[in-house]
């Protein structure tokens, strides 16, 4: 996605790499929102897989595109339209669904309904909209390009307060999430639990929209969680683990894109991928070994 020439080339030499990037103002601002959005992605969608509302979270990142389009085509800040679509989704589906239970069938069929008629709404924004068709495209597939210092410190306060918002309510909502019916029964507020997950859950995807793209930004946020998932049980190494997955590819995801003429979204989703496979591979890998052991064990008992 950059402008590529004579002068912007990988050397392998990390550290003049960096300070070649990082002498572009623009790209200190993309380092530094990627570890922003990373750091809230990664901890809110390893409790979107915990709490499987992957279907919620894909709608929400499906509504950051009619966030955005409306945006630009009203003229107010890309961030405002990101923040208020996604939230105010995310209520929609905590008001409309039926069973009021996390990833159930009443959830499902709200989070449809409230996904096909934004993003019908996003393509007559489309439609209306007069601009060149790289405003659109940068809000579909992203660009780091262009991001400015308000706009990180905008995600900042944003990221504080979705992590200080989780962090309080992190705990309960854990055992809401593996529970739910007993975690009722101790008292815990499993309903308004669930309602301020999918808040936080929206404003998580509105912060990510905006460096990934409204249509990737759903693979930032499962994919290092779920890679996370399958490395380890523990919900506190799994949590970190997402965390930095996520840092990780954001940041390869940068690299990338500033040496080589492709999306950003692209490279992290790629990055991601990559790494979930590898994960998945140690793990069957892992249960190979162990019925293998035991399988010798048997042998040598018998």
């Amino acid at each position: 996605m950059l402008l590529a020439d004579a002068s912007t080339s990988w050397s392998w030499n990390l550290l003049a790499d960096f300070q070649q990037m990082w002498s572009f103002p623009f790209m200190v601002n993309a380092f530094r929102a990627g570890a922003i959005v990373a750091v809230v992605a990664g901890a809110v969608g390893w409790f979107m897989v915990l709490r499987r509302q992957t279907f919620a979270g894909h709608t929400l990142s499906v509504v950051a595109f009619p966030g955005a389009a409306f945006a630009t085509l009203v003229g107010i800040s890309l961030s405002l339209g990101y923040f208020g679509f996604c939230v105010t989704a995310a209520l929609a589906i905590a008001a409309l669904r039926r069973d009021g239970q996390a990833g159930g069938a009443g959830e499902s069929a709200a989070t449809g309904v409230v996904q096909a008629f934004l993003l019908a709404c996003g393509y007559l924004f489309m439609a209306l909209y007069k601009g060149l068709l790289e405003g659109p495209q940068a809000l579909l597939f992203g660009s780091f390009l262009g991001i400015t210092t308000g706009q990180v410190a905008i995600l900042g306060i944003a990221a504080v307060v979705v992590l200080a918002v989780l962090g309080v309510i992190g705990r309960p909502l854990l055992f809401a999430s593996v529970d739910p019916q007993v975690a009722a029964g101790r008292g815990v507020p499993v309903g308004l639990l669930s309602t301020l997950f999918l808040v936080l859950l929206g404003a998580a995807t509105a912060e990510a929209a905006q460096i990934t793209g409204a249509l990737l930004v759903f693979a930032l946020m499962v994919l290092p969680a779920a890679t996370a998932q399958q490395l380890t049980a523990r919900p506190g190494l799994s949590l970190a683990l997402s965390v930095l997955i996520g840092f990780a590819v954001t940041w390869l995801g940068l690299v990338a894109a500033f040496y080589w003429p492709y999306p950003l979204g692209f490279f992290v989703t790629t990055f991601a991928f990559a790494a979930f496979l590898a994960a998945h591979a140690a793990r069957a890998l892992q249960g190979v070994r162990a019925r293998s052991s035991e399988s010798l064990l048997q042998a040598g008992a018998a």
